[in-house]
């Protein structure tokens, strides 16, 4: 994660409905809804990238008639939010929920835990420079499934990435699902994986976590 942001203290935006952040998060939550109710039957797994405290994820499995399928990886670095995810998770009742201290840029992470139904970069595009981005949506074709989904989010500042972001989506073999709205601070999208599988590369790092305060197009 990135210096001069509290990654703990910013998760309390979640807890006012009234904010941007706690209204993304219902946002989230619906499109993971949505791609557990099309996933097919049977054990599932999902992966979020940058998982934070886990809220989107572990409150739809939490609640979802498919929660007691999925077999849950949530990758987070800063270890105050991943003991915040365990006691969520714990709470819940959901005992296959693993929640990983690592870096979740970093490939080999999430070796034998993809290929994944459901996978969340949600908190990433935004943090990170437009080719990371880009380098970061073609490894998704490695961390999901074939028919499995990406739910992903972007802010809607200008210039807005989200139609290059969905152009790239599309080169690496999704469909797009469906994006929100331009009118928002912030975008939620989601893409199916209809291209052929191939596997994650090992050792390599999707993206370098910079901030909110990274310049547009930067490499």
């Amino acid at each position: 994660m990135s210096a001069g942001r509290d990654w703990v203290t910013w998760h309390d935006a979640y807890d006012d409905p009234r904010t941007p952040l706690a209204r993304r998060l219902v946002a989230v939550q619906a499109r993971i809804a949505e791609a557990l109710d099309q996933a097919p039957a049977g054990p599932l797994r999902a992966v979020s990238i940058c998982a934070g405290q886990g809220r989107d994820l572990i409150g739809v499995l939490r609640e979802h008639p498919r929660g007691g399928d999925v077999t849950a990886h949530l990758v987070e670095l800063d270890p105050r939010n991943t003991a915040a995810a365990r006691q969520f998770a714990a709470d819940a009742g959901l005992t296959r929920v693993e929640v990983i201290t690592g870096d979740a840029a970093r490939t080999d992470v999430y070796a034998g835990l993809v290929p994944a139904q459901v996978v969340l970069a949600c908190g990433v595009f935004g943090n990170i420079t437009d080719g990371d981005v880009a380098r970061t949506i073609r490894c998704c074709a490695g961390l999901c499934a074939p028919g499995g989904t990406v739910v992903w989010t972007r802010g809607r500042r200008e210039p807005d990435l989200i139609p290059q972001i969905c152009d790239w989506f599309a080169a690496g073999g999704f469909e797009l699902l469906g994006v929100s709205e331009p009118g928002t601070r912030w975008g939620v999208g989601a893409h199916r994986f209809a291209g052929s599988p191939v596997p994650l590369p090992a050792g390599q790092r999707m993206f370098t976590f910079a901030g909110h305060d990274v310049p547009r197009g930067a490499q």
